[in-house]
């Protein structure tokens, strides 16, 4: 079995079936296996990509991204979705990094192109409005059940501490066994309709949000805007959607706005940020619907923990481990502490990656035996709930993304004139967190904050982008030099910009 395979059953069973509502279309299974045929046989005979190939998944959310993603594993090959919030020479690391000569695209993103050519002059790219034009699959194509579960499937590319992000390598078994986990937790049929809002390049959504429905027989609602909030509520709920995914910030919108009782959804899913517990209290009384909290990271495919259906549910808990999954707290030396006792998260089980593409020096410190240390600090109570603490990572989360202050702080390092610099997250009540930069000028040099936040803009993702600039005479540190972020925090606590 692997992930083509197990989509292809599903479509043939529920063929007159709807599988993905997109504004007023709605695209039956047989369309969407038709669609991803179509891709696989013009991957394989347009482009000549044999199985174990990487191709570029580079779009925003819209239903040919589906349909790509499966005619990309019914090629054999593997998958590398890139986040379409980045720019161009962000984009072409993860390209030169894995190897890719093909990007999946839009016209829009398209635009990019010839920059991406001249840093990578061997790519090709295949617009998605080419797709209603490709032949029908003959009898040349067929789809590669020969990939098992042990072979690669996809791969999701995380940022990393050292400012370039790494690559988590995701085989078919990691991802069906955490669809099943998945299945079984959320007690997920095929009546099932799913609402998709978040970005299907994160990994929580690739997993969630396309291999668990279209396996089981569901559907999904794939929402075409954001904005305006009541109209995205109100496409869900026309729909009959039953699951709906979605960050805390979404859920302190809904306590605000008028929404009739009772509603058609039967789980509310929380995730890539801390729920507030009064977010969570207020919203389970104001609908009495479950509210659930749970956690999970790329490298684990990356569901780790739910608060559960039924029994006990805690508030401020990232829940239990799913089926199938291990959690343990350990300290440095990887000793397994008891309850109530703070370590790191650490997780094993078959979702766990196979490592980082290319760094197995990066991989190694990553794994303790068959654990998988996540670099989240926290600890689990006496029944077996788990709870985050802290981060060993230097990472911030802003809209439910991994953002890294080093990433950061190297571009800045590059503006003419910095002598130090150091980024640190603030709480932002709309998007969880936000970095927030200081930095000291080299002697005899002046820096203006205007000109170093347009160097920056123009260097990374909007989402990455500091609050602001905070231009100090010199940055507080210890005795061995080391910049002291707790003064920062501290300072910026003080005094919130």
């Amino acid at each position: 079995m692997n992930l083509a395979t197990a989509f292809s059953d599903c479509a043939r069973k529920h063929a007159e079936k709807t599988a993905i509502f997109w504004g007023e279309r709605e695209i039956p299974y047989s369309e969407l296996f038709d669609q991803s045929q179509r891709i696989a046989a013009a991957l394989q005979g347009r482009f000549g990509v044999k199985p174990g190939d990487r191709v570029a998944l580079w779009l925003k959310n819209c239903p040919e991204f589906i349909s790509c993603v499966f005619g990309i594993l019914e090629a054999g090959a593997v998958i590398v979705p890139v986040n379409n919030f980045l720019k161009s020479g962000e984009v072409a690391y993860i390209l030169n990094d894995s190897g890719i000569d093909l990007v999946i695209t839009d016209a829009e993103l398209g635009r990019h192109s010839a920059e991406l050519k001249s840093l990578r002059p061997t790519l090709k790219f295949f617009q998605i409005e080419k797709i209603a034009a490709l032949a029908p699959a003959d009898s040349r194509f067929t789809i590669h059940d020969s990939r098992t579960e042990k072979d690669l499937a996809v791969i999701i590319y995380t940022s990393g501490t050292t400012g370039n992000p790494k690559g988590a390598m995701l085989s078919h078994g990691n991802l069906l066994h955490n669809v099943e986990s998945c299945r079984i937790v959320l007690e997920t049929v095929e009546d099932d309709c799913l609402a998709v809002l978040l970005p299907l390049f994160h990994t929580y959504m690739m997993t969630v949000g396309i291999f668990l429905p279209l396996t089981v027989g569901g559907s999904i609602v794939l929402v075409k805007s954001l904005h305006p909030p009541r109209a995205v509520l109100q496409e869900i709920f026309s729909r009959r959607a039953t699951i709906l995914p979605a960050v805390p910030s979404f859920y302190r919108m809904m306590l605000s706005a008028q929404i009739p009782t009772p509603l058609p959804i039967r789980i509310f899913i929380s995730g890539s940020a801390p729920l507030p517990m009064q977010t969570l209290k207020e919203f389970e009384k104001k609908f009495g619907v479950p509210l659930i909290e749970g956690y999970g990271l790329s490298e684990a495919s990356p569901v780790v923990a739910k608060n559960p259906l039924r029994g006990m549910h805690k508030a401020g808990s990232i829940g239990i481990p799913i089926p199938h999954v291990e959690m343990s707290v350990q300290d440095d030396s990887g000793k397994i502490l008891g309850a109530n006792e703070t370590g790191e998260i650490c997780v094993r089980g078959s979702n766990v990656m196979l490592g980082y593409w290319n760094q197995p020096a990066e991989t190694a410190k990553v794994f303790r035996g068959d654990w998988l240390l996540t670099g989240d600090i926290g600890h689990r109570d006496a029944d077996g709930y788990y709870y985050i603490t802290d981060r060993k990572k230097d990472m911030l989360i802003v809209n439910g993304i991994n953002v890294y202050p080093r990433e950061i702080e190297e571009v800045i390092y590059h503006f003419p004139g910095v002598k130090e610099a150091a980024v640190i997250g603030v709480p932002d009540t709309r998007r969880g967190e936000q970095p927030l930069a200081f930095v000291a000028a080299a002697e005899g040099q002046t820096l203006d904050e205007k000109a170093l936040l347009q160097f920056v803009r123009g260097k990374i993702a909007d989402y990455k982008m500091p609050k602001h600039i905070v231009i100090l005479p010199a940055l507080p540190k210890n005795a061995t030099g080391k910049i002291l972020k707790t003064e920062l925090r501290k300072q910026a606590a003080k005094k919130p910009l």
